[in-house]
């Protein structure tokens, strides 16, 4: 089964650490991150996704971002990165 975690519209630096916090107390589950609200997504809140990402496909799990506003997809964009970014297959 896939846990889904709903993103809230705005993830600045403030928002890095309980957005790690929470995405912990998930580690072992396949994730859908849904991006369905988000009108600014900061660059660290960026870093913390990755690298749990990262993490969770190392584990043998996926976490996958979804529904991404394109909001979401222009700041992505400015960092290099995609929402296919965060899938295990990423180049």
């Amino acid at each position: 089964m896939t846990a889904r975690i709903q993103l809230q519209g705005r993830l600045g630096l403030s928002d890095a650490e309980p957005l790690a916090n929470r995405l912990r107390s998930l580690r072992g589950a396949d994730i859908d991150v849904d991006a369905s609200q988000v009108t600014h997504l900061g660059t660290l809140c960026q870093q913390v996704l990755l690298s749990a990402a990262s993490e969770w496909h190392g584990a043998g799990h996926e976490l996958k971002l979804v529904n991404s506003t394109d909001a979401c997809v222009d700041q992505l964009a400015l960092c290099g990165l995609t929402p296919e970014s965060f899938e295990e297959n990423r180049k």
